[in-house]
C-alpha cells in the first residue's frame, strides 16, 4: 500500500484550467462516497480550492504500506492505482487535464501535504485560508466515510503541523493573502491611496470580507456589496459602514464607482463585456478597476478590451505576492525545518503501526491463555464466589499485562529499527506467532484498520 497525491495547482495550471478543476463540496462528498468503484483505491480526501484541486489516497488494497521508503520503485500495482485515482479525479471535476497534473507518493506525498497545510505551497506564502480549507477537506472525508486508519493519522499530523507553523514562527505576520495582494493591486493603480475611491464588491463570503477588512483599513471612501442574497449583503456592508446591492442592480451603481472587487461561487460570468462597454460610455472617461478573484472567474475576459477598464484576475496577483512575500521566506525557512522534523514523528509513527498486528497478535494469545486456565480454576474450584471468580480473573489480566509490557516496550521503542526487526522476528519464533512479515516501513490489515493491543 502507497500514499499517493495527484491533482493540479497554481504552479502547473493556468486559472481557466484551475476553474475547470473547482469541486463543490457536495460533488466532493458524493464522489467519496463512490470511492470503492474505484479499484485499488481504499482510502481518500479530496482538497479544492481556488489555487489547487487534489486528491490523497492510500492505494494498494491491502498491501503493505510503503509511505517512507525512498527506494521503493512504482510498480504494476502503483501504475494500476494513480490510473484509477485519475479516473476518480476526471470523474469528479468533469474534465480531463492530464497534461497539468503532478504526483507525489510516499514520504514525498507527507512532504507535500505538511507543506500545504504549512501555507508553504500557497499562492501566498503564509496564507491563513488554506489549514482551514485542509481541515474541512478532511472532516468531508470523514463524513462520505472514505477515510481510515493511514489518512487519518496523516490528516491529524498535517494539521497539526499547520498550527505549529503559525504558532511557532512569524510566517503569517504581515497581513499577506490573497484579499490582501488584490487590495495592493487597486492601489497601485490609483498612485497608492484609495481614499477618494468607491469600491464594489460582489459576493459575501469569507473572501469577500477579508477584502472588505483590507480596503477598510486602506480608508476607502465607500464600499457597496453585492449578493445573490441581499441579506447577507447587508449583514456584511453594516460591518464596514457601506451599503448593500442586490447581485442583478449592482452594475447600474458603477458610474459611481473607481473600482470592482469579484469572489462569488456563481458557476458562470455575472459582469460580461456588452454591460461594462455601455457603462463605460456614461463615465466620461473615467477609468475602473476589475479585480476578478474567483475561481471560477466572475469577469467575462473581453471586459480586460474595454477602453479605460483594467481587468486582473487571479494569475495576476502573482507579482504583488512576489514583493510581499519577501519578508516570509526567512520564516519559511524556519517553518520547513518543522515540516522535516514533523516528517520524522510521522514516519516514525508509520513504523510503530508496522508491528501493532504483531503485538494484538501477542496480546490476544496470551489472553487465550489465560481465560482457559481461569476456566479450568473455575471448574476445579466449583464453590467459588463470583466475586472470588472476579477477583482471579482481575488479578490474572493484571499478571498478564504486567509481563507482555516490556517486550511491547521494547519493540515499540525500535520500531522501524534492525533492532526492530530483531525483536519481532524474536517474538514471533518465541510465541509461535502465525503472522505475515510485515513491510518494514508500516503493515495494515484488509480493512485499512491498524489492530488495536489490548
Amino acid at each position: 500500500m502507497q500514499l499517493v497525491v495527484l491533482g493540479l495547482n497554481h504552479k502547473t495550471a493556468p486559472v481557466e484550467v484551475r476553474e475547470q478543476f473547482a469541486m463543490s463540496k457536495e460533488a466532493i462528498r458524493n464522489g467519496l462516497r463512490h470511492l470503492s468503484e474505484y479499484e485499488l483505491l481504499d482510502e481518500a480526501v479530496v482538497l479544492s480550492t481556488c489555487n489547487r484541486s487534489e486528491i490523497y489516497a492510500c492505494v494498494g488494497s491491502g498491501e503493505a504500506l510503503a509511505c517512507c521508503d525512498d527506494s521503493y520503485e512504482m510498480d504494476e500495482t502503483l501504475d494500476e492505482a494513480l490510473t484509477a485515482m485519475k479516473q476518480f479525479f476526471f470523474d469528479l471535476a468533469g474534465c480531463d487535464g492530464n497534461q497539468y497534473l503532478y504526483h507525489y507518493e510516499g514520504e514525498d506525498c507527507i512532504r507535500h501535504l505538511f507543506e500545504v497545510s504549512a501555507s508553504l505551497d500557497s499562492l501566498v506564502l503564509g496564507e491563513g485560508q488554506i489549514l482551514s480549507q485542509v481541515k474541512h477537506a478532511y472532516a468531508i472525508a470523514r463524513e462520505a466515510d472514505s477515510t481510515s486508519t493511514v489518512m487519518n493519522t496523516l490528516f491529524h499530523r498535517a494539521i497539526a503541523v499547520g498550527k505549529r507553523v503559525r504558532t511557532e514562527t512569524r510566517i503569517a505576520f504581515s497581513p499577506v493573502s490573497v484579499s490582501y495582494a488584490a487590495v495592493e493591486l487597486a492601489r497601485t493603480k490609483f498612485d497608492g491611496d484609495l481614499s477618494n475611491s468607491n469600491v464594489l464588491i460582489y459576493g459575501a463570503g469569507k473572501m469577500a470580507e477579508l477584502t472588505a477588512k483590507h480596503l477598510s483599513a486602506r480608508g476607502v471612501k465607500k464600499i457597496y456589496v453585492a449578493n445573490r442574497h441581499i441579506e447577507k449583503a447587508r449583514e456584511l456592508a453594516a460591518k464596514f459602514g457601506g451599503d448593500a446591492l442586490p447581485l442583478h442592480d449592482a452594475m447600474k451603481q458603477a458610474a459611481n464607482l473607481d473600482v470592482v472587487v469579484t469572489s462569488t461561487g456563481a458557476p458562470h460570468y455575472i459582469v460580461h463585456e456588452w454591460e461594462t462597454r455601455q457603462l463605460m460610455r456614461k463615465r466620461d472617461g473615467r477609468p475602473l478597476v476589475f479585480i476578478d478573484i474567483a475561481v471560477p472567474r466572475d469577469v467575462e475576459p473581453e471586459v480586460a478590451d474595454i477602453a479605460g477598464v483594467t481587468l486582473y484576475n487571479i494569475d495576476d496577483l502573482e507579482n504583488v505576492v512576489d514583493e510581499n512575500v519577501k519578508t516570509r521566506e526567512h520564516e519559511a525557512v524556519h517553518a520547513r525545518r518543522i515540516v522535516d522534523e514533523e516528517i520524522r514523528n510521522i514516519v516514525d509513527r508509520f513504523q510503530y503501526l508496522a508491528y501493532r498486528p504483531l503485538m494484538a497478535l501477542l496480546s490476544d494469545r496470551c489472553e487465550g491463555i489465560r481465560a482457559r486456565e481461569v476456566h479450568r480454576i473455575h471448574s476445579k474450584l466449583p464453590d467459588l464466589t463470583r466475586d472470588e471468580q472476579r477477583v482471579i480473573t482481575h488479578m490474572t489480566q493484571r499478571i498478564v499485562r504486567k509481563i507482555l509490557r516490556m517486550p511491547m516496550m521494547k519493540l515499540n521503542e525500535f520500531a522501524g529499527t534492525a533492532d526492530g526487526d530483531f525483536y519481532a522476528e524474536a517474538m514471533r519464533r518465541l510465541f509461535k506467532l502465525d503472522v505475515l512479515e510485515p513491510y518494514k516501513d508500516f503493515t495494515i490489515d484488509k480493512s485499512g484498520e491498524d489492530s488495536a493491543v489490548g
